[in-house]
């Protein structure tokens, strides 16, 4: 089980760094990488939030005893 929560730990950090990333270039805040889709659009923000969210949770649930 330890293995597990490892690995589900190490997901949701990308999960929330990936989020935020997503968060920025819909917002039009984060502009790299210069030729991608999702700079400007919005619906990439609400996207970004929901990863970001789903990757809270496990990271809450893989540091819990």
């Amino acid at each position: 089980m330890k293995i597990v929560k490892g690995l589900v730990l190490g997901l949701s950090v990308l999960m929330i760094l990936m989020g935020g990333l997503w968060i920025g270039q819909g917002l039009n805040i984060i502009r790299w990488p210069a030729e991608s889709f999702m700079i400007g659009v919005p619906q990439w923000s609400w996207n970004g939030t929901g990863l970001a969210l789903v990757g809270l949770l496990l990271f809450w649930w893989a540091r819990r005893p």
